[in-house]
């Protein structure tokens, strides 16, 4: 809202303009979303309306007893501080309270914010026995300024409860411009003013409240995550600030097939609550899976059975030597209970190699080679043990095998399953919610990072033309995320480069935006999030051929 200063005498015909503009300030301050800039309007607004040469809006503090300075504004001394003028207000607060706890009289603004009356001095110099104007002195004395008739105002909420002073001094008349009081009319145009910026302030300030209860309410779920597992939290925080580095990026661009993608404040604020909530599903997920560092691993890992089955068979076979030896008692012969010997080591040694072998499988990792796959099976199935029950059987069993021989990673495809299922957990819990109208693409943002551009992703299977810039941001951000972090459980970070190199393989297999990475290559978004999130040894130089 930007009010004329041009004057309107006080005539039938100017009291009618000026009521326009009370009701134009009106609409205007209902559909103000920023606090700084409503306070400013509002207090640029009485000026207007009253040809005050200078004014100032005090907000009330929390504890309910002190009015804080916030805005401002003396023409005639070209004085601006607070609001947008980026010079802070370097006054005193106000305290409705004396040192020996009464009510604070003497200052005006004190005084019509403890009883919300409206107070109209005419010449302050003239009310010295009513009210401290030691202050305002002062400043006329430091400035050179003659301060002369104020109107001060309180601003009471629907519970007639005090939040703001608007404070108004010096009225010009419209015709010559000298100092007067200011008019019935005046006050009475004000306390309207005044009663609608209260509302209008209390309203922005309950949404700011609402914002701030949601934004803590999710962050209460990534803490949830958080405390259910170190592998997941930070993710949480970090999908966020990368999508929206790369969204800024891409808001940036001028040339190319992007050049028309923008955002305004709300478009960010959406996108960031998506970004924040794109996992919550995980809370469904069960730890032990998303938790899962090793192939085996269940509640524990359960390669610690198998070496207890490796001690076994050592062990079965040293007895079955001595048994041999202790047999060539009768006929002493050194030689063949050395050869007896031999072999049993041989054998133990066999089993050492095998059980660091299952180890190393053990670990998941990018690839797994068909012949270490042939000899997990073969170990499995060719050494036989004596189980708890005295029976011989297989060495491993089928679900052992099975989670051994992971191809990638250490998830089993059941357990992949279950992982996969957080997204539609998430887009289920968020469609539960009655979104407002700025936020109602929020299930759709957050529940599209794990599509692909060719129609292959999950768990929609949509196609790039089906899905937002925002959701496929997202995707890549989700993506790199994962390739570059440090706390997985199975991996460590990887560097810059290779995970650079992976993306743009997704980019050329139809997985990723393929504009939305050039993007990202171009703008280097990939390095200033390095620089905030990646140890220095993960940065090292790119080298990529869009």
């Amino acid at each position: 809202m930007h009010a004329s200063t041009a004057s309107v005498p006080n005539t039938v015909q100017g009291l009618l303009k000026r009521l326009e503009q009370l009701n134009e300030v009106g609409a205007s301050l209902s559909g103000e979303r920023d606090t700084t800039l409503l306070l400013e309007q509002i207090l640029l607004a009485a000026k207007t309306i009253t040809h005050a040469d200078g004014g100032t809006l005090y907000r009330m503090l929390e504890d309910g007893q002190t009015l804080r300075f916030e805005i401002l504004r003396t023409d005639s001394l070209q004085m601006a501080m607070g609001g947008t003028s980026g010079t802070p207000v370097d006054f005193p607060d106000v305290h409705l309270l004396t040192d020996d706890g009464q009510p604070n009289d003497y200052l005006v603004a004190a005084y019509a914010a403890i009883h919300g009356v409206t107070v109209n001095v005419e010449d302050v110099y003239s009310n010295t026995d009513a009210f401290d104007f030691s202050g305002t002195c002062l400043f006329d004395a430091r400035t050179g300024y003659r301060s002369q008739s104020f109107l001060t105002v309180p601003m009471r909420d629907h519970e007639g409860k005090t939040i703001g002073v608007l404070q108004l001094i010096n009225a010009l008349a419209p015709e010559t411009g000298a100092v007067q009081a200011f008019s019935q009319a005046d006050q009475r145009m004000v306390e309207s003013l005044a009663s609608q910026a209260a509302i209008a302030l209390s309203n922005r300030m309950l949404v700011a409240q609402l914002e701030e209860l949601f934004e803590a309410f999710v962050g209460l779920i990534n803490l949830a995550i958080d405390e259910k597992s170190p592998y997941t939290g930070g993710h949480c925080q970090r999908v966020p600030a990368l999508t929206m580095m790369l969204a800024d990026a891409v808001a940036r661009t001028q040339t190319g097939p992007m050049a028309g993608f923008r955002m305004n404040e709300q478009d960010r604020y959406e996108l960031k609550i998506a970004g924040l909530l794109h996992d919550c599903g995980k809370v469904t997920t069960p730890v032990h899976v998303v938790d899962k560092a090793t192939k085996l691993q269940t509640l524990f890992d359960r390669i610690g059975l198998i070496d207890t089955r490796f001690e076994v068979l050592k062990r079965d076979e040293e007895i079955a030597a001595l048994r041999k030896q202790l047999a060539l008692r009768a006929p002493l012969d050194a030689a063949a209970e050395a050869a007896i010997m031999r072999r049993c080591q041989a054998r133990q040694s066999a089993l050492d190699d095998d059980r660091d072998f299952l180890h190393r499988c053990n670990i998941g990792g990018e690839a797994m080679p068909e012949a270490d796959v042939a000899r997990v099976r073969a170990i499995g199935t060719q050494n036989l043990w004596r189980n708890a029950d005295g029976v011989r059987a297989e060495f491993l069993s089928a679900d052992e095998m099975d989670n051994l021989c992971i191809l990638k990673g250490t998830l089993t495809a059941a357990e992949r399953e279950t992982i996969n299922h957080h997204i539609v957990a998430t887009i289920k819990m968020l469609e539960k919610l009655p979104w407002p109208q700025h936020l109602k693409n929020v299930p759709e943002f957050a529940g599209g990072h794990h599509e692909r551009m060719d129609g292959k992703g999950y768990p929609r299977g949509l196609t790039r033309d089906q899905m937002s810039v925002q959701a496929r941001i997202m995707g890549i951000a989700d993506i790199f995320e994962a390739l570059t972090t440090r706390d997985r459980p199975y991996k460590s970070g990887m560097k810059l480069s290779q995970a650079m190199r992976i993306l743009k393989e997704f980019k050329d297999n139809g997985h990723i935006d393929p504009d939305l990475f050039d993007v990202f290559v171009q703008q280097q978004v990939y390095r200033r999030y390095g620089e905030q999130f990646l140890n220095p040894e993960q940065l090292d130089d790119v080298l990529l051929t869009l």
